[in-house]
């Protein structure tokens, strides 16, 4: 039984600072915060650097190698919200501590040709699911739901727990910020029967909305949580609204810029980063979307500014999705310090920041074991140099990674 002790650090548990500076994990799990280091452990002198729990990135679009990279950055859970790794079919990954964990809501419900249809050019042909496990290679298909009536939404949500969704995603998309209006949308009703049969199975809901309008819509249908922030100014009126229905928001700030016309450029050019990433996500990380070249970023900074100031928790995610240059300014892992930075400039601390990418998450997304420096807890951590509570960047100082207690190798 090996046993490590990290010594000499502060300690951010999620929450807070602790007033104390040694962790103690042993077979996965942290069994001991302050004190002593035991007799016997592996020391790892974290003099001069802050402790982390591992961070969380609640929105994005994997596989294996990008599960692998997030966790070169720190990065030990994805929250897919789009794809095939599902329960069951993830059991080699979640064996495996060289990749991060995740955990998907399966395929989403949208109607025929609707959203993200218009995303791909017309000669794009994918190749397996992302994270194609057992069931994929033996030819059994992730299920796709049926959207195309009240009746079929609400019959489509047992099979999405069947098939081993974690959580229930609603497109509410109507192509318009896309670059492509017109595409086929939910409607109300259609988003109010699938929202109250999953609350019927006990299933966190979660939507994605790129406008008032359909965000006002997920509301409406009593979602839990909304996955994108709307790109228009912010309005009284819907900051109050979400304020009082109590959901969560996932702002994917650099999604935002993305489809604004905004680059990774200057995350790329920094070389903690460009030390990590290989060639194509360079390239994807130096691209953008560009669909929504009339909006304007400092909206989407207000936006966020006002939904922290009325108490909404905001959760950290990016929507990074695969290495390619149509949907760039994104790569894994790298895209959650761009992201916490962002946050920090809309006006949150740096605190308030990395409680979002670690304790709120998880609070939230309902994964008791992880996002928190506790006994008793997963033991996913990131060391980082410096002293990311008072200067966001140092989050990227990685000096070790460690998921379920395994360290990375360098």
């Amino acid at each position: 039984m090996s046993t490590t002790a990290i010594t000499g650090a502060q300690i951010f548990d999620g929450e807070k600072p602790l007033g104390v500076t040694t962790v103690v994990i042993e077979r996965g799990r942290i069994v001991q915060v302050g004190g002593g280091a035991p007799a016997g452990a592996q020391i790892v002198d974290g003099t001069g650097a802050t402790l982390l729990p591992g961070l969380i990135d609640a929105h994005v679009h994997t596989d294996r190698a990008s599960l692998a990279l997030a966790l070169k950055f720190g990065v030990t859970t994805e929250l897919e919200m789009q794809g095939a790794n599902t329960r069951g079919r993830r059991t080699p990954i979640n064996d495996d501590d060289s990749v991060a964990d995740v955990r998907s809501s399966g395929f989403a419900l949208t109607p025929p040709g609707g959203h993200p249809s218009e995303l791909f050019p017309k000669d794009f042909r994918p190749g397996p699911p992302a994270g194609a496990g057992g069931a994929e290679r033996r030819g059994e298909p992730p299920y796709h739901p049926d959207a195309t009536s009240p009746e079929a939404a609400a019959a489509s949500i047992p099979q999405l727990i069947a098939n081993g969704s974690d959580y229930i995603k609603f497109m509410i998309d109507d192509g318009s910020v896309e670059g492509h209006p017109g595409l086929p949308m939910l409607d109300q009703a259609t988003v109010n029967a699938g929202v109250a049969a999953a609350k019927k199975h006990g299933m966190l809901t979660v939507a994605h909305a790129l406008t008032i309008d359909a965000t006002r819509m997920a509301i409406e249908a009593g979602i839990d949580g909304l996955v994108h922030l709307f790109v228009e100014p912010p309005t009284d009126e819907i900051i109050t609204l979400i304020k009082d229905a109590g959901v969560f928001i996932v702002p994917c700030t650099v999604l935002n810029a993305s489809m604004m016309g905004i680059t990774g450029n200057e995350l790329a050019d920094d070389p903690r980063v460009a030390s990590r990433l290989g060639a194509e996500w360079d390239a994807t990380l130096r691209s953008c979307f560009g669909h929504y070249p009339q909006g304007k970023f400092q909206d989407v900074l207000d936006s966020v500014k006002a939904l922290a100031g009325a108490g909404v928790d905001l959760l950290v995610g990016t929507d990074v999705s695969a290495p390619m240059p149509f949907l760039g300014g994104l790569a894994h892992g790298a895209s959650v310090h761009h992201e916490l930075q962002h946050l920090v400039a809309a006006g949150l601390t740096p605190a308030a920041t990395l409680r979002a990418a670690t304790a709120t998450t998880a609070r939230r997304i309902n994964l008791p074991d992880r996002g928190r420096i506790a006994e008793g807890l997963r033991a996913d951590l990131l060391l980082v140099d410096g002293d990311p509570t008072t200067t966001i960047s140092d989050t990227l100082n990685t000096r070790a990674v460690w998921r379920r207690g395994t360290r990375l190798a360098a």
